[in-house]
């Protein structure tokens, strides 16, 4: 029980940092974190398929309506959320207990490397959705991928400091 209510405190501080702080930084005038992914991505990856779209669903929808992006959140977390699964069987080397030893897909419970990567596909899918989305163009493309190279690379930094800060567990403790 105590977990759930992790996940549901977790899920909502970082959707209220989301709205109210993220959404108003423009490092270098087009560096935009997207912290409240971090919040997805610690998920347990035991919970029912249709709890997890829906969730991811959910938080879209919520950072998209304070940022008023008419669903490119909402459909870029669904996205996410629907691939996730199978991007963590194929980071655990596609045996069939894929799921087995990870209750939580954070430090200490998977090496640095694990998670580097899990974060870094993750986040890819949602910025080059959200971006490509919202964009709905190819005449800037340069710009574009700059943005997204940008968003990318400034999100993943920050949710990996996150979560080594705050999930610093050994593999023994986990």
């Amino acid at each position: 029980m105590n977990n759930v209510i992790a996940n549901i405190l977790r899920f909502l501080i970082l959707l209220i940092v989301q709205v109210t702080i993220c959404q108003h930084i423009c490092l270098f005038g087009y560096l935009t974190p997207a912290l409240f992914l971090l919040a997805l991505f610690l998920l347990p990856l035991e919970l029912p398929l249709s709890l997890q779209y829906l969730i991811g669903f959910a938080s879209g929808f919520v950072v998209d309506a304070f940022a008023h992006t008419l669903g490119v959140s909402s459909f870029a977390c669904t996205l996410m959320m629907f691939l996730r699964p199978y991007i963590a069987h194929w980071l655990n080397g596609n045996n069939n207990n894929a799921f087995e030893n990870i209750d939580r897909p954070v430090p200490g419970v998977k090496d640095f490397r694990w998670v580097f990567l899990y974060t870094l596909i993750l986040t890819s899918i949602y910025e080059i959705t959200a971006v490509m989305l919202e964009t709905m163009t190819f005449k800037n493309f340069g710009h574009t991928l700059l943005v997204i190279l940008g968003n990318i690379v400034f999100t993943v930094f920050v949710i990996l400091c996150i979560e080594y800060i705050f999930h610093s567990h050994t593999k023994n403790e986990a």
